[in-house]
């Protein structure tokens, strides 16, 4: 049954290689400071992916001050559901070009895998939905509409005012959201939850200005100083996260093991594993804090002074049943209270996004479980997963009566967000043929 989606997307699978080889070489960093050009370039190639795939009405979604969305659109039998499909186009900085075996913008197939920045982390997403369509051809039982964020990478800073704009040509039954991943390669995976994210600058300064510091060091504490006794007081000894008042909840720990996780991530020799209970609990469905930058004098322009300032930029994961704004008080509270000596401490707000657990129910997941059997020849699992999607929690806001399914192709190996970042190429044929399984199955 469904061999004709078999052959269809196997027939078309060069295709689908050089689409994602197309979108991976534009560098469509949405990130301040690169160029914006790149991005609507990106997206400029998913509108003509969108075209030439069959899609109508295709079009850039604008929102001043916002990197574009692209649109299109293919209308299924009258009265058929409709399903949003979902996946994001921009992409992270690639990070040091040292650590890339290759260059990040210049895809390369290695064992097959894609090698490239946003091979996996979401262009891969794209193809997928395309080529779910493209294998339906004029038997798509259902409308689809396809929307393809700009912003994701960066906290989706406009998704609001985006849903907003757009919310009649947004409206659907449910929603495909193919920016997750599977379990292992080859292993087919429903995400049942989301950790929330927000993050905040903590600028601490003791001194008006730099002094001399042979002459004053001993009386005065530098704001290096100050700022690691904040930061290390974010975690207790063995690595929990020391903040009072954050929800934390156990979670299937399924058969992950340390080894396992190790060969996922390549830790340094004899690095110690941090908080406790399950391991997928950690990555789940417990908070986690990571200080993403710190501002400072830098090493090479260092000079005999008390550093006068230093920043820090503090992510949180929160876990679902958190409520986000409860979150920040609850870190900005423990921050202020870690302070030693009188420093003086600024806390601003960043981004804030809510966790989610999905239900697992109803027609759609039974058609998606069904199509992961086709496509991948195994039974899907179901997993929580710890990244944060802004999407998601926005668009069940707005509306709450669509049904959301959260798949994806990555996998624990793909080094998303990391140099090297890869794609295996079987799992993006296999995630293909069981969407269009998926949307045969929701139209019947």
């Amino acid at each position: 049954m469904h061999d004709d989606l078999h052959s269809a997307v196997g027939a078309d699978f060069s295709r689908i290689t050089d689409e994602l080889e197309q979108l991976v070489r534009i560098p469509s960093v949405s990130a301040p400071n690169y160029p914006s050009e790149e991005v609507r370039r990106s997206a400029e190639l998913v509108a003509s992916l969108m075209q030439v795939s069959g899609l109508d009405g295709v079009r850039l979604l604008e929102i001043d001050g916002a990197h574009p969305a692209v649109y299109g659109e293919k209308a299924g039998p009258p009265g058929a559901p409709t399903v949003l499909l979902y996946a994001h186009h921009d992409v992270q900085p690639p990070g040091p070009l040292d650590e890339w075996e290759t260059p990040p913008f210049e895809p390369t197939e290695r064992d097959g895998r894609l090698y490239g920045r946003g091979s996996a982390d979401d262009k891969a997403g794209i193809v997928l939905h395309l080529a779910s369509i493209r294998a339906l051809g004029d038997e798509l039982p259902v409308t689809v509409k396809v929307f393809i964020e700009g912003e994701e990478e960066i906290g989706s800073a406009h998704l609001i005012e985006f849903l907003d704009t757009y919310a009649d040509l947004l409206q659907t039954d449910a929603i495909i959201i193919g920016d997750a991943g599977n379990w292992r390669v080859g292993v087919p995976t429903l995400t049942t939850s989301l950790r929330g994210l927000l993050d905040c600058k903590v600028t601490v300064r003791t001194l008006r200005y730099a002094v001399h510091s042979g002459s004053f060091g001993g009386a005065y504490p530098d704001a290096n100083i100050v700022l690691s006794r904040v930061l290390a007081a974010l975690h207790t000894d063995d690595g929990s996260v020391a903040v009072e008042g954050l929800v934390a909840n156990d979670a299937d720990p399924l058969d992950l093991t340390a080894e396992e996780l190790s060969g996922q991530t390549l830790p340094v020799d004899g690095l110690e594993l941090i908080g406790r209970g399950t391991l997928t609990s950690r990555l789940w469905t417990q908070p986690a804090i990571s200080v993403l930058a710190i501002d400072s004098v830098a090493i090479d322009e260092a000079i005999n002074q008390i550093v006068p300032v230093a920043s820090a930029k503090v992510s949180l994961r929160i876990a679902p049943g958190q409520d986000p704004s409860e979150a920040l008080e609850a870190l900005t509270a423990h921050l202020e209270a870690s302070v030693p000596w009188g420093a003086e401490i600024t806390i601003e707000p960043g981004a804030l996004g809510a966790a989610i657990d999905l239900k697992t129910d109803g027609s759609m997941y039974d058609a998606y479980r069904e199509g992961m059997r086709v496509g991948y020849g195994a039974e899907p699992v179901e997993a929580g997963m710890g990244g944060s999607i802004p999407f998601v929690a926005a668009f069940s806001d707005i509306y709450p009566n669509a049904a959301v399914l959260l798949i994806g192709v990555a996998d624990p190996t793909s080094r998303y967000h990391g140099p090297n970042e890869s794609v295996e190429l079987a799992d993006v044929q296999a995630a293909s043929i069981a969407q269009a399984v998926a949307l045969r199955l929701l139209g019947v």
